[in-house]
């Protein structure tokens, strides 16, 4: 599941505050609230804001929610001195919810700059691509977190028996499909070939922000970032861009220094998306 065209629907909303643990509660008294309606994956996301300080993100959430949370603080501990991610301000497991608080990076989503600026779009994604590529050059012996497709497998097969899969929000190429036809079309592509690299895992339009000027500037929501498939990275960032123009497709392989994507993966990999 990737961006979706929301252009005419709210990318967040006002709301109060919700029920904190204490250490929160005291340290976000007199922020102003609002629901991140974007790519919640079952947690809830807040952006809080005052007068003075820095804005701030909070990621918040219960059973598998917590458990992805959690994967995301450990992995943004590991990527802070690697990559442009957020900087963390504050952790909790508390009754079996996590709670994550992060400070706001600078800029804006690829998602909104290609929204209000396309003539700008070979521009930005060129950065897109040369940035998927520099995060793909990271030492995978360095890396900690395994995020291959026999694992996401396994996660897919426990959330289709739970009946956790949302068959609303898939693509629109699967648009009527049932959660239960996805997990067979992903069988029926087995043994997938890898090529491992360290993997972003979401890597959408709206988990990259960029300056003015075409720079990237940070990604957020590495929950499922770890050592997989080259593919699985391109094929969610492509999909995204068909969004605007399926003619920028090229422009990312491009930039990234692939002449000859396999199709197979990325359609394997669109198809595992569908499950988170």
């Amino acid at each position: 599941m990737t961006d979706r065209d929301e252009s005419d629907a709210p990318r967040e909303v006002p709301t109060h505050a919700p029920e904190l643990p204490p250490a929160l509660a005291s340290r976000l008294a007199g922020h102003a609230w609002h629901r991140n309606l974007v790519g919640e994956a079952g947690a809830q996301v807040h952006r809080l804001h005052r007068t003075e300080g820095p804005a701030l993100y909070l990621k918040h959430g219960d059973g598998d929610a917590a458990t992805v949370i959690a994967d995301e603080f450990s992995r943004l501990q590991w990527f802070a001195d690697r990559w442009p991610v957020p900087r963390i301000e504050h952790f909790e497991w508390s009754d079996g919810a996590a709670w994550l608080l992060t400070r706001a990076l600078p800029g804006r989503t690829a998602y909104e700059w290609l929204a209000d600026d396309p003539a700008r779009a070979p521009a930005i994604v060129t950065s897109l691509g040369r940035l998927l590529r520099d995060l793909h050059a990271q030492p995978i012996a360095s890396c900690p977190f395994n995020a291959d497709h026999r694992l996401q497998l396994d996660l897919a097969r426990r959330r289709l028996e739970a009946g956790l899969i949302d068959a609303d929000d898939f693509d629109d190429a699967r648009q009527g499909w049932t959660p239960q036809r996805v997990w067979e079309a992903l069988g029926a592509m087995l043994p997938l070939a890898e090529d491992r690299v360290v993997s972003h895992g979401d890597f959408s339009l709206d988990n990259i922000l960029l300056s003015s000027g075409d720079e990237v500037v940070g990604v957020i929501d590495l929950g499922r970032a770890g050592i997989a498939d080259r593919h699985r990275d391109l094929a969610i960032l492509a999909n995204c861009l068909d969004e605007f123009d399926p003619a920028l497709r090229d422009t990312l392989f491009s930039a990234y220094g692939l002449a000859n994507p396999d199709a197979r993966r990325l359609e394997f990999h669109l198809l595992l998306d569908e499950c988170f």
